[in-house]
């Protein structure tokens, strides 16, 4: 069975280990050290926020070459030095590009910076904890971006329909091959609030049509399973008989198939090339059709909003919205619907009424 999940760990794996080459030897002591508490994700994201942070350390403040910094030398960085690094993320250059971080982008690298140094000082290598006196950038949170009920209504038919408007020849004939495909998808995403990674490692096994459920693997690698309405069930069960005849007949999506591994087989939704379908193709699948029906600009990401606020607005439940969308932190999921409360709140208002009215 082709694991989607441990393929892409062990590409990030490789890649971080490709990465600490290029930092001090010292730095890789502290990725061994949180290996076992932190994804292969959230560690090769580590490693890229830290390169930066040592080329800024060794261009501006320790001045000496990234692989001679020794773990002696954090002892001479002040916390007004990681302020200026966070500054210089404003509009700095690395490896040749002009760059520019977002406060979030700046949050993240902050983050990565305070592991890094709480890492040390919590094992007697360095005396002081430094990062741990700067504050996180100020963000300001954005109003949730979501599909209205006729926009989901109006975005389904359109993948729906035989022909779409605003589509040229080619990308209709396109269409016309992946539609019951990307139906699937775009309804899965609305219907469960499954993550892209979530969904496109799912294999053909995870999908249980006796029960209306399906077995997916959560950020931070965690089993769930989730359930899905016999709408979302009758889209998979179309993608799926569809797709298990053009196997039968050696093709792929009207393509004759050249080979078709056992790895490929069981991957869920599958490209023209007969592979599990990338990330990217998915992002723009949902682009392409979105476009068509609102001037948001829609991701995966937002078809997971969409769901999210939906199953609020029905529960008033923010634990279950929390649980259902994997949030690990309801927190989380306050901060992103706390709009939503107050919606709730006002209506509340309006059921309760002092007197009669006769």
């Amino acid at each position: 069975m082709s694991n989607y999940f441990l393929d892409r760990d062990a590409k990030n794996i490789e890649r971080q280990k490709e990465i600490i080459k290029q930092l001090p030897k010292f730095v890789n002591e502290f990725f061994v050290g949180v290996s076992l508490k932190t994804s292969a994700l959230t560690r090769l994201n580590y490693a890229y926020d830290l390169r930066i942070f040592f080329d800024f350390l060794s261009k501006e403040t320790l001045k000496k070459n990234v692989l001679n910094i020794e773990l002696k030398d954090l002892e001479n960085i002040s916390a007004f030095d990681i302020e200026l690094f966070l500054e210089h993320l404003s509009n700095y250059k690395f490896n040749g590009k002009n760059l520019k971080a977002t406060a979030a982008g700046k949050e993240r690298k902050l983050s990565a910076i305070r592991s890094f140094f709480k890492y040390y000082f919590k094992k007697d290598k360095i005396e002081k904890n430094v990062a741990a006196k700067v504050d996180m950038p100020k963000i300001n949170e954005k109003g949730i971006i979501r599909l209205e009920p006729n926009e989901v209504a109006n975005l389904l038919d359109k993948i729906d329909g035989d022909l779409v408007d605003g589509f040229s020849n080619k990308q209709n004939q396109l269409h016309h091959k992946l539609k019951i495909r990307d139906s699937a998808i775009v309804t899965l995403f609305l219907g469960t609030g499954i993550r892209i990674s979530e969904l496109i490692g799912l294999n053909v096994e995870d999908i249980h049509f006796e029960s209306n459920s399906f077995n997916v693997t959560r950020k931070g690698g965690s089993n769930s399973t989730l359930y899905f309405t016999d709408e979302i069930a009758l889209a998979l069960k179309n993608y799926l008989n569809y797709l298990r005849k053009e196997i039968v007949n050696k093709t792929v999506f009207g393509l004759k198939l050249i080979d078709y591994g056992y790895d490929k087989k069981y991957a869920l939704f599958l490209s023209l090339q007969g592979t599990r379908i990338t990330v990217r193709a998915a992002q723009n699948m949902v682009k392409k059709y979105s476009s068509l029906v609102t001037a948001k600009k829609i991701t995966p990401h937002k078809l997971r909003s969409t769901f999210g606020t939906e199953l609020y607005k029905n529960t008033q439940d923010i634990y279950v919205v929390a649980d259902v969308l994997g949030h690990k932190d309801v927190n989380t999921t306050k901060k992103h619907y706390a709009a939503i409360s107050d919606e709730i709140r006002k209506n509340a208002a309006r059921t309760v009424k002092l007197r009669d009215d006769d």
